[in-house]
């Protein structure tokens, strides 16, 4: 599955998700990008990615998002793959008084961010035949807590958003899909702050949702968005792929 001489941006390649989606590609061969907004953070990913570009960036700003393409194009030439990763939880009630602040937040980072990138960089990947994925959640097939309105909408519009585009994009030979991941190992808890006992109760929370009793790691997520992004799956275009350990059923 080489991704050599692809050219790749992947945001939100800090930490987590992104942060291996970023290193599966380069030890595929690919020149990657690296977008988000800690400079520490990116410099540390940019070290398993033989020599990536390092963006810091957030994704929310539109001059930022234009310079993300534009960098990557400059620097690489072209562009093959986009990878929407960057995106914010957030969580409050419906009538709580900041919640129009919540969801505007949330929608600005999972869907307005990652339309304004699909539109900046649609017209480098219909020159390269490229593909776009996304990453979405099962929170967008189901309402997993009390208080996810906002997320859950955001990640639920993303999923229809991807079909628009891939029935748009298809006649240019553009392929768009989504991964739709569960439970998910990655340090978001302790970016939040989240004792260490916490965090600990709060995995084997989500493990038991899970009907294979286990949670994924960044780099099972990887290997799915490696596959949906290469030539064997040329024929997969509009599709959600939900990868949470039969979480859903």
């Amino acid at each position: 599955m080489s991704f050599q001489n692809k050219v790749v941006i992947v945001t939100g390649s800090s930490s987590g998700i992104g942060a291996a989606i970023a290193i599966k590609f380069a030890e595929e061969g690919a020149k990657v990008a690296l977008v988000g907004r800690n400079q520490e953070k990116l410099n540390n990913v940019a070290k398993k990615c033989g020599k990536p570009l390092v963006l810091v960036a957030d994704v929310t700003k539109e001059e930022d998002a234009k310079r993300i393409v534009d960098e990557t194009v400059k620097v690489f030439g072209k562009l093959d793959v986009l990878v929407n990763n960057a995106g914010i939880g957030g969580g409050c009630p419906i009538t709580a008084d900041n919640a129009i602040e919540i969801f505007d937040k949330v929608m600005n980072t999972n869907l307005r961010a990652p339309v304004y990138l699909t539109h900046l960089a649609a017209p480098h990947l219909v020159k390269t035949k490229g593909n776009i994925v996304n990453i979405s959640s099962v929170s967008a097939l189901r309402i997993q807590m009390q208080g996810s309105f906002a997320y859950s909408a955001s990640k639920a519009a993303l999923d229809h958003f991807s079909r628009a585009v891939a029935l748009e994009l298809a006649s240019s030979g553009v392929r768009v899909n989504t991964v739709n991941p569960g439970p998910v190992k990655t340090d978001i808890m302790e970016n939040m702050g989240l004792s260490e006992a916490d965090i600990a109760a709060t995995l084997k929370l989500m493990e038991d949702m899970t009907q294979l009793k286990r949670i994924s790691d960044s780099q099972e997520i990887g290997d799915l968005v490696l596959f949906l992004a290469s030539d064997k799956a040329k024929a997969i275009t509009g599709s959600s792929y939900v990868i949470d350990n039969g979480m859903l059923l």
